[in-house]
């Protein structure tokens, strides 16, 4: 837990100690690049804070770079267990309110960090959108992510600059909120921006530069691309049921009822598997609306107890 009292958006006092995670597997690289500019811009910055590098099981030289950078702590997996789960390691592990993640790749520019700390007194959330003047990405990489964010703002409702930037800053109380949700591979990130955005807290997309990687990439497209997707879906069926089917029936909806004009036109009928299309509909969206006033009585318990907390 914290040992400094948590804060809300808009208190001063979120703006004076933060706690930067730093996730780590294999990256002899670039580590010592990004760690010795992270430390000189925080330094600069005048705030109290602490750097935490959690070591996902690294078996290359990463552990010895480490041990040269006093006044950083550093926590050890002693097996890869992966991103999401070194960077709950790494919040469990913060001693301030705020949290700022960024990896150690070198992909992501140091200087933003305060400007990022200062937007976050007045939201839950601020992002470092990947949309500045200098953005290194694969046309690949582009179409996977834009698909992705096409279909969580459909399920948040809400506009998303960069669905899951590795550098954000964001008040330690948003990740206990959603500890329970967050997956120990690549999705932490897009997890915790759409669970944000369902529970309607206050996100803020800040534009930054996104540079090309120092060292070996450790994501595995098919692979890592298919758990993004099945993360997202369970994500919407989980906080927003009634929006994720949906999503998904409508197709379904849109081949009924043409199948269904074109046979009255063609027979003057509708045939069985027309009915049986739009019955499919029907019961998935009831099915939809079920779930969704259970999710809406489960955030309202949530809310009420909260409140009471505060009393």
């Amino acid at each position: 837990m914290s040992s400094e009292q948590d804060v809300q958006p808009g208190d001063a006092s979120a703006l004076t100690a933060f706690s930067v995670v730093v996730p780590v597997f294999n990256e002899e690289q670039g580590l010592q690049i990004t760690l010795e500019a992270l430390r000189a811009a925080l330094q600069a910055s005048g705030r109290t804070h602490e750097i935490i590098v959690v070591d996902d099981g690294s078996t290359d030289s990463t552990p010895q770079i480490l041990a040269r950078f006093a006044g950083v702590a550093i926590v050890r997996h002693e097996a890869n267990r992966g991103y999401g789960a070194a960077l709950k390691t790494g919040i469990r592990a913060a001693h301030h309110p705020l949290i700022v993640l960024i990896d150690a790749d070198g992909t992501y520019p140091v200087a933003p960090i305060p400007g990022l700390l200062d937007r976050c007194a007045s939201a839950d959330m601020v992002v470092g959108a990947r949309i500045g003047a200098n953005v290194h990405a694969t046309p690949a990489r582009n179409v996977a992510k834009w698909c992705f964010r096409q279909f969580a703002q459909w399920i948040t409702g809400a506009t998303i600059v960069d669905l899951n930037s590795g550098l954000r800053v964001f008040h330690r109380r948003v990740a206990e909120q959603f500890m329970g949700l967050f997956p120990d591979g690549f999705s932490f990130t897009t997890t915790i921006t759409v669970a944000s955005l369902i529970e309607r807290l206050a996100v803020r997309f800040e534009p930054v530069d996104y540079l090309p990687r120092i060292g070996r990439s450790k994501l595995r497209p098919l692979r890592d691309t298919l758990r993004i997707a099945r993360q997202l879906l369970w994500l919407g069926l989980r906080l927003a049921p009634l929006r994720t089917l949906a999503a998904a029936l409508f197709p379904l909806l849109a081949v009924g009822v043409g199948s269904a004009a074109f046979h009255l036109n063609d027979t003057g009928r509708v045939t069985t598997g027309d009915v049986a299309a739009l019955l499919a509909v029907t019961i998935g969206l009831g099915i939809g609306m079920f779930a969704e006033q259970r999710v809406r009585r489960r955030r309202w318990a949530s809310v009420r107890i909260l409140a009471s907390a505060g009393k």
